[in-house]
């Protein structure tokens, strides 16, 4: 099997571990706790692991300053709201709706990258949605606050791939994350002052665990990036929905049921067969330039 689609799966598999491990705090402590810790104890990892011609002390020389700041600040608050969304709602509730975040790196890259966005594109943001209300059902399940932050991580998680686009091969790497733990240490740490509850040795080890695997999962993916093209990568994303279901009903106790595991089906097939055809697309485009805008 190739090493990148394996990476690929190591990565979402450990950042599944740290959601999870998330949703066990449950209301324990505030979500700005939880993100402060978090991102102190990925940071303290993430800390050595920089490319060499790169330097840390550096961070803050950067050449498009506004994409950066743009970036860390959408990554902030879908670091937020994804917090409260996991420990509000089911798990595979949760990543049913974040995962309509294609249908907004769709619209955005539309608006601000002047993409091309053809039929088939849309139509699978259409399978998308439609496998999302099957798992969600508004209007035949009580629909929560949590419900909602997830639906706005999707939108930050889709904004900020269209930001990194813009970035790509112009930005130094230790600025893109210096910049973003930055904010997140800061404002997290402020908002969670007032409140602040000294953490126990287990709430302790539960945001080591979640730094961990938020370092672990971001490293693979990297080194995954490095060593295969990301189509070979993008399929193992959808390896969370297994995760989602499978540590929702062992640990959590929650079984989704048949429609839901139907609409889970679809969200994953939509993106895959978007994946597929975007593969086939290029492959023709080396052969023939003729088929760039029919395909």
């Amino acid at each position: 099997m190739q090493k990148g689609f394996l990476l690929g799966l190591l990565a979402y598999a450990s950042f599944s571990v740290g959601d999870a491990t998330i949703k066990s705090l449950g209301s324990q402590v505030s979500v700005f706790e939880i993100g402060f810790f978090s991102i102190l104890s990925s940071a303290a990892i993430i800390f050595f692991v920089k490319p060499r011609d790169e330097r840390w002390r550096h961070f803050w020389r950067m050449n498009r300053p506004w994409a950066v700041n743009a970036r860390a600040i959408s990554g902030l608050f879908a670091g937020i709201l994804g917090i409260y969304a996991f420990t509000t709602v089911p798990l595979a509730e949760a990543y049913a709706l974040i995962f309509l975040s294609p249908l907004f790196v769709t619209i955005l890259s539309a608006i601000f990258l002047k993409e091309d966005i053809g039929l088939w594109r849309w139509s699978a943001v259409m399978a998308g949605i439609i496998g999302v209300c099957l798992v969600v059902r508004p209007g035949f399940k009580s629909l929560e606050l949590g419900h909602l932050a997830a639906i706005c991580v999707a939108f930050l998680a889709g904004l900020t791939i269209v930001l990194l686009r813009s970035l790509a091969g112009r930005e130094k790497r230790t600025s893109i994350m210096g910049v973003l733990v930055t904010y997140g240490l800061v404002f997290n740490g402020l908002l969670m002052a007032p409140h602040f509850q000294m953490p126990t040795l287990h709430q302790v080890g539960s945001f080591i665990v979640i730094g961990i695997c938020t370092a672990v999962g971001q490293i693979t993916l990297l080194t995954a990036t490095k060593i295969a093209p990301a189509s070979q990568i993008a399929p193992s994303h959808y390896s969370q929905i297994l995760w989602a279901v499978a540590i929702g009903a062992f640990f959590f106790g929650e079984y989704p049921d048949t429609m839901a595991i139907f609409g889970l089906l679809v969200i994953a097939s939509a993106g895959l067969l978007t994946m597929m055809r975007e593969k086939i697309r290029l492959g023709f485009i080396r052969w023939n330039p003729f088929f760039r805008n029919r395909l």
